[in-house]
């Protein structure tokens, strides 16, 4: 947070610090506002009765609130190991419930989430100001979240605006700058940088021209509630930039800016650019893309589709293609009851465009580079050595001694920037950053499985782990407004998920297929021979005409954050009337371009409306009004909703209606029948399913989703069978209702935390493998001792835990160091030899084998030991789990609902010759050193399992944060229950 306009109640406490030789220089810390006159009346407040129970509303969103921190602060970061206030307050908090979750009560909650009510008791009052008349902020103390009241609706988004400036400005400059394709330009040309906006860029490139026009569709298309989303954005954007002019002139803007070269440190010269329109859209389309974006890999499919004809012939390979695909195995996890047909694979497909084995070739949008970007040049380390970061109880910059205060005062007065040298040398944001993520999960149970008989809910969204996070926390109450929760920096002019008066909602990914891959016939527009490098194309209109090109230039010098060489490219997306170019390739020997189209492309900000009516009070009345909202929302998430009677499901998303023998598993051709009905190649509109073809549920007995398959019939991805992460929450939320159960808020919280601290593949794998095992004696003895040991893991609830708070290693550490190395092992041993090492390694790019939580998605061998530590929290939602547990279950002659076709892979079927497997490679696994199953980095030694698991806030600024325990569980996270109701 930083300096505030004229406050209404000022603390006392605080003080202005300034580099004094400096003037006008910046001010030491962002929260160190001096206490202006107040002469502004202070707007009155929208009243609202808070109708949550007893038992309290809570929420939690680490690291902490305040995003923002000034040169000086960021010195004093480095230096002297000083934190600003409230960025970090909420994590200890939220790592606490770890160790700590057995035998929790509804009291201590307190200890783990903060309070989620409206509004702030006058004692807990830390700031109160108005950054203009119609709007008043305040600020609590313990966590400094702000509580935004509008006399007017203007004045509200205006506050929201605000205050999003002062928690999360430099982060919103980052976001907006991936979205325009611009990061390395921006933020420096680090190889994760170019990583990142490259990624981006080839998936939801714009112009600012194609921004502006998803804008006027909205007000067009979407009547009054379209008109006032456009008037409520606008108001936000003017309270962004008024707070970037203040923090300008009064020199107290995030000091990455000077870092990053766009500030002079001395002169003040620069500007920091205000904040439009279409940067609204830019970060919408990155928000969406990474978080409610769904299907697309069609040509992978094809390819191990091919892969399995040429091994077991035509119709055979067919059948064992369906088989791992798993699009609707009988046996897969569902949250809601019913079936609901989508995107299942027809009887008779028509318009299939399967490429020529071998001619795939994937476009490079990367083109012109030179320096630093060249193919030939270097590889660039960091030149920064990794320090422990600070822990909570560090200082302010105002709490250091008086002559330390003056070194930083000194540093800053003659531009000694060194202290924060390389900070950004990685990357701004990490490697990998727009893969899709779902550790978002949800815990919702009825009134009469209950204490109270009143329902309550555990859930919130996973947005990876960030310093400062992704998504921040606001209270905002005007006319026709009244919502708490959290928001996307960039797009905080409505709560995303959170409360409203008595109602509290949540989404989770949820992946279904809103992409498909087109095959377009490539041209010359001279009459030439096309070849696979033509780069004209046949459009709807049967003529030749050229791709478009969507460029953006990025070149880059070193700055003080990142000492990248000066270097630089162009990248170039290809664009056609069916999608974005992915590659180009042969169909029966002619060149054709495969495109990926989004239904959601182009419609970034359609969504909008939806989020609107959720922060609608006098919208929202019910669960039935809450669905029909989320029906508004264009992305592909899942919604869950609880209020003092109701819970209720649904999952949103344009789902295209495909015409008759589409088949979403395959490359479509173009010119076919197949595609999607009612489609519009100038708007990419198209006919979508109705609300009632959307899985959804009101008032079952409780709802699990763990990014999961929503309902039968709806079909999933890759993998989807028998085994996965959703069933750590079903098995245990089901069994206590069995048992009799009364859940309350701090049960159902302890159940969520113990299923987030669970080894999937232990609990629901291994006791499989110990069968096949325990089917004869083992007659080695150190392998019978490592059997034993998986076992009484297995025994103990195969959890990945620390026995106690700072115990330094897990309680069955050894157990699981075989596990992390024996998994992939394992699974190329049961099913290579009899997939061959062709197909076997084409399935591994379908769907990686493993995601523990030390590995990584994608890169080399799926899943293997050797992906390094990316430390993001998120395991074992992608993986084979379900392909081992059939495999097994066929080889013991148990029933198994979905086979894995007529083909068994361990030991042929054999079962002596899979145990014989299962043995040998236990035995490798337990031979392999941790030193090489948990290989270190730049945070860990080699062989430290625990720091290797370990959750890491990813720096997005000057200011890191410690590692915690590795939990399966959300970001931002919800714990509601509700007493009452209009």
């Amino acid at each position: 947070m930083s300096p505030a306009p004229p406050t209404l109640r000022s603390p006392s406490r605080r003080t202005r610090f300034r580099a004094g030789a400096m003037g006008t220089a910046l001010a030491v810390t962002a929260s160190l506002a001096a206490a202006l006159p107040a002469t502004p009346v202070m707007a009155e407040p929208v009243a609202y009765e808070d109708y949550c129970a007893p038992s309290g509303c809570h929420d939690i969103l680490p690291p902490g609130q305040n995003g923002n921190a000034t040169l000086v602060e960021i010195l004093g970061h480095q230096v002297f190991g000083t934190r600003p206030e409230h960025s970090s307050s909420q994590l200890d908090m939220y790592d606490d419930l770890v160790h700590h979750y057995d035998g929790l009560t509804e009291e201590g909650l307190d200890d783990f989430f903060q309070d989620a009510s409206y509004g702030v008791d006058d004692a807990e009052v830390d700031r109160e100001y108005q950054p203009r008349e119609d709007v008043t902020i305040v600020r609590d103390a313990a966590h400094g979240i702000p509580h935004i009241t509008g006399t007017t609706r203007d004045g509200t988004m205006f506050g929201a605006g605000y205050a999003a400036g002062e928690d999360r400005l430099f982060l919103m400059d980052v976001l907006r700058r991936v979205g325009r394709g611009e990061l390395t330009s921006f933020a420096g040309g680090a190889e994760g940088n170019r990583g990142l906006e490259q990624d981006l860029w080839s998936t939801a490139p714009y112009t600012e021209e194609d921004k502006q026009t998803q804008i006027e569709r909205v007000a067009s298309e979407g009547g009054e509630r379209g008109e006032q989303a456009l008037t409520d954005v606008d108001a936000y954007l003017e309270g962004v930039n008024a707070y970037i002019d203040e923090a300008d002139s009064g020199r107290y803007f995030p000091g990455e800016y000077v870092l990053t070269g766009h500030k002079d440190a001395i002169t003040n010269s620069g500007e920091i650019e205000p904040f439009t329109t279409t940067d609204v859209v830019g970060i919408a389309a990155m928000v969406g893309g990474i978080f409610g974006g769904g299907g697309g890999g069609e040509i992978q499919a094809a390819i191990v589709l091919a892969n399995f004809q040429d091994r077991y012939g035509a119709e055979e390979g067919m059948e064992l293609w369906h088989a791992w695909r798993m699009e609707n195995d009988p046996e897969a996890t569902v949250s809601v009851d019913g079936e609901f047909p989508y995107a299942q694979t027809p009887d008779d497909p028509i318009g299939r465009a399967v490429p020529d084995p071998g001619s795939v070739e994937p476009y490079d949008i990367v083109h012109d580079e030179y320096g630093s970007a060249a193919p030939d040049a270097a590889s660039q380390a960091s030149t920064t050595e990794t320090r422990d970061a600070p822990e909570a109880d560090a200082p302010t910059v105002e709490e250091l001694p008086e002559d330390q205060r003056a070194e930083l005062e000194k540093m800053a007065e003659e531009g000694d920037l060194s202290a924060a040298e390389g900070i950004f040398d990685d990357g701004v944001l990490p490697e990998g950053f727009l893969d899709p993520r779902g550790m978002s999960n949800a815990l919702l149970v009825s009134g009469e499985h209950t204490e109270s008989g009143n329902p309550v809910a555990v859930m919130g969204p996973q947005t990876g782990y960030f310093s400062p996070q992704l998504l921040m926390l606001q209270e905002l109450q005007g006319p026709g407004i009244s919502a708490r929760g959290a928001s996307f920096a960039g797009v905080s002019f409505y709560v995303q998920m959170g409360r409203g008066v008595d109602y509290a909602w949540s989404a989770t990914s949820a992946g279904q297929d809103i992409t498909d891959t087109f095959a377009v016939d490539l041209c010359e527009t001279d009459g030439s021979e096309p070849t696979t490098g033509s780069r004209s194309y046949v459009d709807s209109a049967g003529d030749c005409v050229d791709f478009e090109a969507l460029s953006v230039s990025n070149d880059w010098t070193p700055t003080i954050a990142d000492g990248t060489e000066e270097g630089g490219y162009t990248l170039t997306s290809l664009r056609s009337e069916y999608g974005l170019v992915n590659s180009f390739a042969t169909v029966d020997g002619e060149p054709v371009a495969f495109t990926e189209l989004r239904s959601t492309y182009m419609r970034e900000v359609d969504s909008i409306i939806g989020f609107q009516k959720f922060n609608d009070p006098d919208l929202i009345t019910s669960a039935e009004t809450f669905t029909e909202a989320a029906y508004d929302i264009a992305y592909a998430f899942n919604w869950h909703y609880v209020d003092d009677q109701d819970i209720a499901f649904i999952n949103s998303g344009d789902n295209p209606v495909r015409t008759e023998g589409t088949d979403p598993n395959m490359p479509i051709d173009a010119y076919s029948d197949a595609g999607w009905s009612g489609w519009d190649p100038v708007t990419n509109g198209a006919d979508h399913h109705p609300q009632s073809d959307h899985p959804q549920q009101i008032n079952p007995d409780y709802i699990v989703n763990w990014n999961n398959k929503p309902a039968q019939g709806y079909t999933s991805g890759w993998s989807t069978g028998s085994v996965h992460r959703n069933d750590l929450l079903d098995g245990r939320v089901s069994g206590l209702i069995e048992d009799g159960h009364r859940f309350t808020t701090a049960s159902l919280t302890g159940t969520m935390m113990e299923a987030g601290v669970a080894d999937l593949r232990a609990e629901q794998v291994v006791p499989l493998l110990l069968e096949v095992i325990d089917t004869a004696e083992v007659d080695d003895p150190e392998l019978a001792e490592e059997v034993e040991s998986l076992r009484t893991w297995v025994d103990s609830g195969a959890l990945r835990r620390e026995p106690q708070r700072d115990a330094g290693s897990y309680e069955h550490a050894d157990a699981i160091r075989v596990l992390d190395a024996w998994w992939p092992i394992l699974v190329r041993s049961q099913f290579e030899p009899g997939l061959g090492e062709g197909l076997y390694e084409e399935l591994t790019r379908a769907v990686q084998t493993d995601e523990s939580p030390s590995g990584s998605i994608g890169g080399g061998e799926p899943g293997s030991v050797n992906q390094g530590q990316p430390h993001r929290g998120s395991a074992f939602q992608y993986g084979w789990w379900s392909y081992v547990h059939k495999d097994l279950r066929t080889v013991l002659d148990q029933e198994v609902d979905g086979t894995l076709g007529d083909r068994v892979y361990c030991g042929e079927g054999d079962l002596g010759d899979c145990r014989t497997v299962l043995l040998d490679s236990l035995a490798e696994a337990a031979a392999t050193p941790a030193e090489e199953v948990y290989p270190g980095d730049e945070h860990c030694s080699a062989g430290d399992q625990l720091c290797a698991d370990t959750v890491i806030h990813q720096s997005v600024g000057g200011i890191d944060m410690w590692p915690i325990a590795w939990q399966n569980r959300p970001t931002y996270q919800l714990v509601y229950e509700f007493s009452g109701g209009r």
